[in-house]
């Protein structure tokens, strides 16, 4: 693959990134909600859209040959739901046994995907999943330029109508429950009415990047949907700046960029032999550079960082004089 296609599967990927980010971003930076289940949501939508588009199969359920935008819909649908549920059982918790719970859901999910052959093929995953402009396949720039400007309607999208939510009523409560759960509460706002709602709307958006990354890729399988994903969805979203949708977009294409670039470095320095013992360094260098954004921009790139004094300056120390005053 040339430089110039590289460049559009790089992109394309790392909108997808954006997009889960985003849903995770409603959920925590938004919200306060700490969802360390996210790749069991983005597991849901791929094999929904999976499910509802694949032609048939022998000895799987499915085959309903849908268009590829009624896939997307049905995994939006069916992962809102699934958080919803998960919204109602468990937001009654605090932060620390939320995380433990939706971890949880996500393992729940990856066991049921791999034990579950009949729906979803097992370990063997579903394959011959239909991709936009599938037609263009034997030609790879117009076929990947063609995917990179789906995906990217699709995020810009999705980022509008974050936009849109966090600056209307529904989001301005939604970050008064976070601030202030009490005074929130006091105005009449019932707090897990609106954190099921955000919870759900924040899955139905992982569902959809699920289901856009299984069209993208055209296979899926259980250990796409690891504990790794996770992990690298809130290092996105740390370093971009939680709280801020631009934020999620750039954390998500720089991380993905490190991630991709470490991958690439590895496999030129090491032999196939060591490989597996350098794919290490990939994580090493996202931890390297999360703790340096961390501590230069606490709050992330774009996050909004207070103002603190510099290192080796020291505060001047007040003392109030005779009459009372500070100087």
């Amino acid at each position: 693959m040339d430089i110039v296609g590289y460049g559009a599967f790089f992109l394309t990927t790392a909108l997808i990134f954006s997009l889960i980010t985003l849903g995770l971003n409603l959920q925590w930076g938004l919200t306060g909600l700490f969802n360390v289940g996210v790749a069991g949501f983005v597991a849901i939508g791929a094999y929904t859209s999976a499910l509802l588009t694949t032609p048939d199969a022998t000895g799987r359920f499915g085959g309903f040959d849908m268009p590829i935008l009624v896939g997307w819909v049905g995994a939006m649908v069916v992962a809102a739901i699934a958080a919803a549920i998960t919204g109602v059982a468990t937001l009654r918790l605090k932060s620390d046994y939320l995380a433990i719970t939706t971890f949880g859901v996500a393992v729940v999910v990856q066991l049921v995907a791999l034990n579950a052959q009949s729906f979803t093929g097992g370990p063997f995953g579903i394959g011959f999943i239909p991709r936009p402009f599938g037609g263009l396949a034997s030609t790879p720039i117009l076929f990947n330029f063609s995917n990179l400007a789906v995906v990217a309607v699709v995020t810009l999208v999705a980022y509008l109508a974050l936009e849109h939510l966090a600056r209307s009523p529904w989001g301005r409560v939604l970050k008064g429950l976070r601030e202030d759960e009490r005074a929130a509460i006091s105005l009449g706002k019932s707090a897990r009415f609106y954190r099921v709602q955000a919870f759900a709307v924040g899955g139905a958006i992982m569902g959809l990047a699920g289901a856009v990354q299984a069209h993208f890729i055209g296979f899926i399988a259980p250990d796409n949907y690891v504990p790794i994903l996770t992990f690298q969805v809130w290092v996105m979203l740390i370093v971009g700046g939680s709280g801020s949708n631009k934020g999620a977009v750039v954390g998500s294409v720089l991380v993905w960029a490190i991630w991709a670039g470490s991958g690439a470095l590895t496999s030129v320095l090491f032999t196939p032999e060591q490989q597996a013992r350098a794919a290490s360094l990939q994580i090493v260098a996202i931890g390297v550079m999360l703790c340096i954004i961390l501590l230069v921009r606490p709050n992330g790139i774009l996050g909004d960082m207070p103002r603190r004094p510099r290192f080796g300056k020291k505060l001047q120390k007040t003392v109030p004089d005779q009459d009372g005053a500070t100087p």
